[in-house]
């Protein structure tokens, strides 16, 4: 799960890392390209448009470079730091480079994500917009979600805390979730309730701003 790898010596763990890394890229465009309708022209298309396909490529460069030899992470520390100023400024994500993740990483919709530098998050995983992986708890307690393989995460969903996700999950959204999940578990919040007024809003004048301003007595 992107595994920050010693420097060692020579050009030998340069290229290693690098194929590594550029496999786990290839693996994160692929759940882009399968997931778009079309042509195979079309879905690479969409693939280089896709937020989702920039952040987490940004996110695989910036990851890269925490084991870097210090003269390439001067040398290339400013870009990532514009890149990824860039994806929080402009599509609202941010995946802070420590955080460990898996490959085949599925962004669907940007906008609001946030994921810890602590946090764990296994493969094949597809993550929401509005979803937060972040830290929660105080002392031996405080930490991040350690999250298995193949879970979705649903909009709006909140993943706080040192808790254990396991693999084959599905979180609903707005699902706040504190606990440890076991594997094949299903999380949703409960379903919407509908209240039903006789006669309030059933009115002549029934516009925007007088459906929920009850006319007044004189």
């Amino acid at each position: 799960m992107g595994p920050l790898r010693s420097r060692g010596r020579g050009l030998a763990p340069f290229f290693s890392d690098f194929f590594v890394y550029s496999g786990m890229i290839k693996q994160d465009v692929l759940r882009t390209y399968v997931s778009e309708e079309g042509s195979p022209f079309k879905k690479i298309i969409e693939c280089y448009r896709s937020p989702g396909v920039h952040a987490i490529t940004v996110f695989r460069f910036g990851h890269w470079l925490l084991a870097r030899p210090l003269p390439v992470k001067l040398l290339l520390t400013p870009l990532y730091l514009w890149l990824d100023h860039r994806m929080r400024a402009k599509w609202g994500i941010q995946i802070q480079r420590r955080a460990r993740i898996g490959a085949g990483f599925y962004i669907g919709h940007y906008g609001g994500i946030f994921v810890s530098d602590r946090a764990t998050i296994g493969e094949n995983c597809n993550i929401s917009q509005g979803v937060t992986v972040g830290v929660a708890g105080e002392g031996a307690r405080r930490g991040a979600p350690q999250i298995g393989n193949n879970v979705y995460m649903g909009p709006g969903a909140k993943i706080n805390g040192k808790i254990r996700i396991g693999n084959n999950v599905k979180i609903g959204p707005n699902a706040v979730v504190t606990h440890n999940i076991p594997d094949d578990a299903l999380v949703h919040v409960r379903p919407m309730q509908v209240v039903v007024f006789p006669g309030r809003y059933a009115r002549d004048d029934a516009s925007p701003c007088n459906l929920t301003t009850p006319r007044r007595s004189r």
